[in-house]
């Protein structure tokens, strides 16, 4: 009999025992149901907002370009003979006039003293002749010489003033020629690579010359833009001058900046795009000749558009929509119109009004309804306000009431209690 009551009893708390498992296990199933089935009970998604504000906006258009020497100049002998001095360095910044070779200047000076001493022999003999001429005038007058003499003393001075002429020519074409051996740099520049030594002889029909010379500042950049944009580039370059900036070829720095200057006068019609030019000064030298930039054209300024960053739209099968926050740190997707953006920076035209937050940063992990850790760009995310910091995964989190650097009560471990008796 006691037997068969200590067998009822354990049958008892067995039973007991299996059901309230099966009731925690049911329980926990359907609170890890719920959880998957609300996007708002999991973790919150880290996540970077920004304001939709209203800011002025510019309208430009973007080309590849290269850039090009203001003036290029190769300077070259305009006489023959041999080169006697180089007087600059490769790469050096030449001002105009300045000399930049030396040729052989006697053979010039020789010529310049033999068109002199011809024209001084032609002016004495002019003036002999017109002494000769005023005399015989006087005769004829009396009658004292035929007038035949008279008209032979006169064409000879005519005569001589037109040596004297052709003598002044030669003195001022051998001046010239002298001064031609020196080579003068045309324009301010900058000097390339010298194309001839020091000692040869050189020609006036030299095809390669002496040094180029480049005009760097100011510089002038070309680029292209397509076709259709003449129409709006004409209207606006109607009234004022239009800023154009120089980038890099990646775009992330700024090289210079100036004016456009020329809208070329024919269609590359293999590429349907429209050549322009623009100037910018270049004191650092950051523009070189031949050097391949993105160039910029700014047209007009936005005023007062709705803008939001460039990384916060999104696109879908319905087309373009961003996320948008709501009051309860939960995430809504909104389709948006908007413009296609410009640089780091997009316009919308319809879907959002100024002062909502949108996420900019982060959507890989969201859906509509997540919640959410907004931060700044460059700041860590929050947790829920008024939520205690989490102890580290790593074990080194405190105990509730503990600050760091305090022991607690008893030393470092506690008071030791003493083991409670078998």
């Amino acid at each position: 009999m006691r037997v068969s009551r200590w067998l009822a009893a354990g049958l008892a708390v067995l039973a007991l025992a299996s059901g309230s498992a099966c009731s925690r296990r049911a329980g926990g199933a359907a609170r890890a149901s719920g959880a998957a089935g609300d996007p708002r009970a999991g973790r919150p998604v880290p996540v970077v907002a920004a304001t939709v504000a209203r800011r002025d906006v510019p309208v430009t258009l973007d080309g590849l370009g290269t850039v090009v020497a203001f003036k290029t100049v190769t300077v070259k002998a305009q006489v023959d003979g041999r080169l006697d001095q180089v007087l600059f360095q490769e790469g050096q910044a030449v001002r105009q006039g300045q000399v930049l070779a030396q040729i052989d200047p006697r053979p010039y000076r020789i010529q310049l003293q033999q068109a002199e001493g011809a024209l001084a022999r032609d002016q004495a003999q002019l003036a002999n002749a017109r002494v000769n001429a005023e005399r015989n005038r006087k005769l004829v007058a009396g009658k004292l010489i035929a007038a035949q003499q008279l008209d032979d003393q006169v064409a000879l001075a005519a005569q001589l003033e037109g040596a004297v002429r052709v003598d002044q020519a030669a003195v001022a074409a051998a001046r010239l020629n002298l001064d031609y051996a020196r080579i003068t740099s045309p324009v301010d520049g900058v000097t390339g690579v010298r194309l001839v030594d020091q000692g040869n002889v050189v020609r006036a029909s030299d095809p390669s010359g002496i040094v180029v010379v480049t005009q760097l500042d100011p510089i002038a950049v070309l680029f292209t833009v397509p076709q259709d944009e003449l129409p709006r580039i004409v209207a606006e370059m109607a009234g004022r001058k239009l800023a154009v900036e120089a980038f890099s070829r990646d775009g992330a720095t700024l090289l210079g900046t100036g004016q456009l200057e020329l809208i070329d006068n024919q269609i590359n019609q293999q590429t349907a795009t429209l050549r322009l030019k623009a100037v910018m000064p270049n004191p650092r030298r950051f523009l070189w000749p031949n050097q391949f930039v993105k160039a910029r054209l700014h047209l007009a300024t936005r005023r007062g558009a709705l803008c939001v960053p460039a990384t916060a739209l999104q696109r879908g099968p319905m087309g373009t929509f961003v996320y948008v926050i709501g009051a309860d740190q939960t995430v809504a997707v909104r389709p948006v119109e908007a413009e296609p953006p410009r640089g780091e920076i997009a316009v919308i035209e319809q879907g959002l009004t100024e002062g909502e937050q949108v996420v900019a940063d982060g959507q890989n992990q969201l859906r509509p309804g997540s919640r959410i850790a907004p931060r700044e760009p460059g700041k860590e995310p929050q947790g829920p306000r008024g939520s205690a910091t989490q102890p580290s995964a790593r074990g080194g989190g405190r105990a509730p009431g503990v600050a760091d650097g305090t022991k607690a009560p008893g030393g470092p471990r506690g008071p030791r209690r003493p083991a409670p008796p078998p």
